[in-house]
C-alpha cells in the first residue's frame, strides 16, 4: 500500500469571492428570424474572437469617421475567392483608404478586369511548360508598366490607368480600375522572378523595380497620418506585405512621424510568423491594438465588410 494525501486539510475559498472570467452576462442570445445583421452581431457572446471581431469592426468604423487611414493589405487569394466587389464597394465607400497588393493579386485583378476569368491550373501546365505563358496577359501587364514609367506612375495606378483606358470589359471588378478613378492609392510590390508575367521576353526589370519602389515611397507616406486611430488590416498574405509593412513603418518612425495607437489586425485562414509579429505584435508594442481572427476569407471578409457598413451607416 501507498500513502496517500489527506484532503480533509484542503482550505477552500467561497465562489463569491473568486474571481470568474465568464459570468451570466456574456452568454450568446438567441437569434431571432427578420434579424438585422447589426441585431445579429450582437447575439454573439461578449468573449474571445468575437469580442476581438467587434472590437476590429468598431476601429475601422472609427477610423472612418475620423478619416484616418484605413489600410488594406491582401494576398491575391481574396480576388480568388471572389472579393474583389467587395473591396472594390469598401474602396468607394472610403471604408479603404490604400490598398496594398503582391504581384500575384495584380495579375488576379487584370486578367479578371479584361479577359473574365483568371488562375490557371498550373500542376497541369507545368508538365508541358505552359504555365504562365498566356501572352495576352503578358501584354497587358509589361505594357501598362512601360506606360507607367513614362508617365511617372506607380505599379498599382499603372495597371488601372490601363485597364480603365481600354475599358476592359469586367473593368467594374477591378481593384486597380477602382484606384486609379477614385484616386485611392492601389501600391503594388513585387518581388522579381515570383510573377508569370516575368517570364515573356517584354519583361523589363528595371521598370518594375522602378516601379515597385514608387509605390514603396507612396505607402509610407500614407503610413504618416496612421496614428491615434488609424487602421492597418492585413488579409491572407503571409509573407511580402507584413515585410513591407514593417520597413515602412519604420521608415516614418525614423522621419519623425509617431506612427503609434492605431489598431493592427491580421485575417486568414492560418496564422502566421510574420502577419501575427510584423502586423499585429512589434508595431503596436509602444501603444495602440493587434487582432488575430482566424476564419475562411469567403466568410469572414464579406462578414467583416457588412458589419462595418452598418455601423459607419
Amino acid at each position: 500500500m501507498y500513502k496517500e494525501i489527506d484532503l480533509s486539510r484542503i482550505k477552500t475559498v467561497s465562489i463569491h469571492n473568486r474571481k470568474s472570467k465568464v459570468s451570466h452576462r456574456d452568454m450568446a442570445r438567441l437569434y431571432q428570424k427578420g434579424s438585422r445583421l447589426c441585431e445579429f452581431l450582437e447575439t454573439l457572446p461578449p468573449v474571445l474572437k468575437a469580442k476581438d471581431f467587434k472590437a476590429v469592426v468598431s476601429a475601422v468604423a472609427s477610423a472612418r469617421k475620423l478619416g484616418k487611414p484605413i489600410v488594406w493589405m491582401m494576398g491575391a487569394h481574396i480576388i480568388k475567392c471572389g472579393l474583389s466587389p467587395i473591396v472594390v464597394d469598401l474602396m468607394e465607400r472610403k471604408i479603404i483608404t490604400t490598398v496594398c497588393l503582391n504581384g500575384a493579386g495584380v495579375i488576379h485583378d487584370a486578367e479578371l478586369a479584361a479577359f473574365g476569368h483568371t488562375s490557371e491550373d498550373v500542376a497541369e501546365n507545368l508538365v508541358n511548360g505552359t504555365f504562365g505563358m498566356s501572352q495576352e496577359t503578358a501584354e497587358l501587364i509589361n505594357g501598362a508598366l512601360k506606360m507607367g514609367k513614362e508617365n511617372q506612375l506607380g505599379y498599382g495606378e499603372s495597371i488601372g490607368k490601363r485597364l480603365v483606358e481600354d475599358n476592359v470589359p469586367h473593368k467594374g471588378l477591378s481593384i486597380c480600375a477602382a484606384g486609379f478613378r477614385l484616386r485611392t492609392p492601389v501600391l503594388v510590390f513585387v518581388g522579381i522572378g515570383t510573377e508569370i508575367t516575368h517570364q515573356h521576353p517584354s519583361t523589363d526589370g528595371g521598370t518594375i523595380g522602378e516601379l515597385s519602389m514608387r509605390d514603396f515611397r507612396i505607402f509610407c507616406q500614407q503610413l504618416t497620418e496612421l496614428s491615434i486611430g488609424g487602421v492597418v488590416l492585413n488579409i491572407g498574405s503571409a509573407v511580402i506585405l507584413p515585410e513591407v509593412f514593417l520597413k515602412a513603418l519604420t521608415v516614418v518612425r525614423n522621419l519623425g512621424y509617431p506612427a503609434e495607437g492605431f489598431t493592427a489586425a491580421n485575417f486568414d485562414m492560418i496564422q502566421h510568423y510574420r502577419p501575427s509579429e510584423n502586423v499585429v505584435t512589434r508595431p503596436t508594442r509602444g501603444g495602440g491594438k493587434g487582432y488575430q481572427i482566424t476564419g475562411h476569407h469567403e466568410l469572414m471578409i464579406p462578414l467583416l465588410a457588412a458589419a462595418v457598413i452598418e455601423q459607419v451607416e
